[in-house]
């Protein structure tokens, strides 16, 4: 059967294929992340290049297909496939809503902010909350998810409860594993970034970058800027608030942290990494909520897992799955209304 990938971040793209190479029976074609109409005539002229849909992320994801000789449909355009996964639903494209739809969470979602309130108040666009509104379409029939933790998460946000699975996802299931690391610094503390300003939420830098100063005390530090971020004001930034200190904005952030003695984040997932591998963690999200949503270390099995649930889908009958479809939209509408 036919299986489409929609890909966006790095990330979601090396999961989208742990999961495909279960699936090798199956015809599995992938494409980066698209939007249709408005979106997407925005997206191919440049000016969405700080989101999945273009820039760095988009030629991240097309260099990694190349070199793994993957065959792409852009854009899904050779359609009617049977089964589509995708890492996000703040857009569910037009030309994949009557195949069956698996949607996989990515990482951490972002904070339950102003955006957030305003998207579920005012049915605004969902992509104008990102990643804190995932799950939130209900346009998909499983989704499949990190934890437990992240499980309670979704469904007090409003995703119905039947068609989450705790599969656990690739790329976080097997995170004290990480490779030894030939980064050159030792007993630092590392500094991983997050895009808030480029993904247009409130943040003074300079305020974060002088707690990161207190919280080193003397100790090297040394930023990880995030792919997505404006890398000139960033460096400039930390030479003005924190000189001294070392700045990259490529490499293997997981090496670097390997190395580290502690870790300090914003909103990030690679702070599981850093609870994983035993470090000294200081986070926006509180230590307990973070063991709460931490990802189930399943030993790297999260895939296969993931791949059975695929299975599953193409083994049940279209009709069926458009039957659940209305039944489960039918009984949202009545909770919506508050009556059970």
């Amino acid at each position: 059967m036919r299986i489409l990938f929609i890909c966006g971040s790095l990330n979601q793209t090396t999961m989208m294929h742990q999961i495909a190479r279960e699936l090798g029976d199956h015809e599995c074609t992938y494409t980066p992340y698209y939007a249709d109409g408005l979106i997407g005539m925005l997206a191919k002229s440049g000016l969405l290049n700080n989101t999945i849909l273009g820039g760095s992320h988009r030629r991240n994801t097309m260099k990694y297909l190349r070199e793994h000789h993957l065959p792409v449909d852009i854009g899904g355009k050779r359609g009617a496939y049977d089964l589509v996964l995708t890492g996000s639903d703040l857009i569910v494209q037009r030309n994949i809503r009557n195949s069956r739809i698996l949607l996989i969470q990515e990482g951490m979602t972002e904070p339950e902010g102003l955006m957030y309130h305003l998207v579920k108040l005012l049915k605004l666009p969902r992509w104008l909350a990102n990643t804190s509104v995932t799950g939130l379409s209900n346009a998909f029939d499983t989704f499949c998810v990190a934890s437990q933790g992240y499980k309670d998460l979704f469904i007090h946000k409003g995703v119905v409860p039947e068609k989450i699975v705790v599969t656990g996802i690739p790329n976080f299931d097997n995170l004290a594993n990480v490779p030894p690391s030939d980064f050159p610094y030792h007993d630092h503390v590392l500094v991983a970034t997050t895009p808030f300003r480029e993904t247009m939420k409130p943040e003074f830098r300079p305020l974060f970058i002088r707690r990161c100063v207190e919280i080193a005390d003397g100790r090297p530090l040394i930023f990880k800027l995030h792919p997505l971020e404006n890398t000139r004001r960033a460096i400039r930034e930390i030479n003005r608030y924190a000189p001294g200190a070392k700045v990259y904005w490529r490499g293997d952030v997981n090496a670097m942290m390997l190395n580290a003695q502690t870790v300090i984040t914003q909103w990030s997932s690679c702070t599981f990494v850093a609870m994983a591998l035993g470090k000294e963690v200081y986070s926006d999200l509180k230590t307990e909520e973070l063991k709460r949503l931490m990802p189930i270390q399943n030993g790297g099995t999260s895939a296969q897992k993931i791949s059975q649930v695929c299975r599953q889908m193409l083994n049940t009958p279209m009709p069926l799955i458009e039957q659940r479809r209305r039944d489960l939209r039918a009984r949202s509408i009545w909770d919506e209304l508050g009556i059970q």
